[in-house]
């Protein structure tokens, strides 16, 4: 897939790995939803496949939820509140950020937002117990140009706009909602699967709750993928979700990790992706097609035992 448009900078966002799942799900969908939008990477990259023209963007995040709901439907507006706030950077830059910050946690202003997570360390969102953004500033930049943002944004308002839904709900509002025309992509706040609160994440998820919401998309035979867990060299991240579920399970290579090389390790970093029973007929057979020939190392496991495994 060429080059796609992608104003945020969020770490943790499947940007990369958009393509790679895609390949994973039906041609065709009547509306993608996305409980966990984060930065909506799925869906930009769907709309630019023509999977689908219809789509629903959700995120517990309200100010995020907001913010993507103003880049697709007024690109113009959101573009020039980032210019002037990015043009505003004085001599003092990361007082100039700092003061920023202060501002959005008294207002949650979606306009600073963006500016706060173009300059903030590595796009690494970083929240405190009390649920107030606090990540630092990267002192080596300062943030995105004001032209490449507009570019961006520009480019996926163009390939959004009009076709979304943006709601602030509990994940497990939107699934009781969805329908067996819905295709469903997940991507939830893994690292916090036992409840406790991770700084990474606005807000986490019970892992029981969340394998409950999952049984009962089984059952209403709606389809859906899920990117969950995951592992960099020999340490897991996240609870595999039970085989009871009957889903498939594919290891995605991602590749080496950037922070193990700069403590002297090599370790390759591999995603889970999860699929749901009721996909569309067929479905399986051309995912094993694919998976045979592909260049990175994928492997589809099923309930019991392995379905294929492809070659390094």
């Amino acid at each position: 897939m060429t080059s796609l448009p992608h104003p945020i900078q969020y770490q943790g966002s499947k940007r990369n790995l958009a393509s790679d799942i895609l390949k994973f799900l039906p041609n065709r969908v009547e509306r993608l939803v996305e409980p966990f939008t984060g930065t909506a990477a799925i869906s930009i990259a769907a709309a630019a496949k023509r999977i689908s023209q219809n789509f629903w963007l959700n995120d517990l995040n309200k100010p995020l939820i907001e913010l993507l709901q103003l880049i697709i439907e007024e690109p113009h507006e959101i573009a020039d509140a980032y210019a002037d706030i990015w043009n505003k950077q004085h001599h003092d830059s990361v007082s100039h950020y700092f003061e920023v910050r202060e501002v959005f946690n008294k207002t949650n202003d979606p306009t600073l937002f963006l500016y706060l997570l173009a300059r903030c360390v590595k796009g690494a969102v970083r929240y405190n117990s009390e649920g107030f953004f606090n990540q630092s500033p990267d002192k080596r930049r300062k943030g995105t140009q004001p032209e490449k943002m507009r570019k961006n944004i520009e480019g996926v308002s163009a390939l959004l706009k009009g076709k979304c839904k943006f709601t602030c709900l509990d994940y497990r509002e939107v699934l009781s909602d969805v329908n067996n025309s819905d295709f469903v992509y997940m991507d939830p706040p893994y690292q916090g699967v036992c409840g406790d609160r991770d700084s990474r994440y606005f807000s986490g998820i019970h892992f029981d709750d969340f394998v409950l919401a999952l049984e009962q998309l089984n059952r209403r035979g709606v389809a859906f993928a899920i990117s969950y867990d995951g592992k960099r060299g020999s340490k897991t991240f996240g609870h595999t979700l039970p085989k009871e579920l009957g889903l498939k399970r594919i290891e995605i290579k991602v590749g080496r990790s950037s922070q193990a090389t700069l403590l002297g390790r090599e370790e390759i970093t591999v995603e889970s992706l999860y699929l749901s029973p009721n996909l569309p007929s067929g479905q399986l057979a051309e995912l094993a097609g694919y998976i045979s020939e592909t260049s990175r190392q994928l492997t589809l496991l099923e309930k019991h035992g392995h379905f294929s495994t492809a070659t390094r």
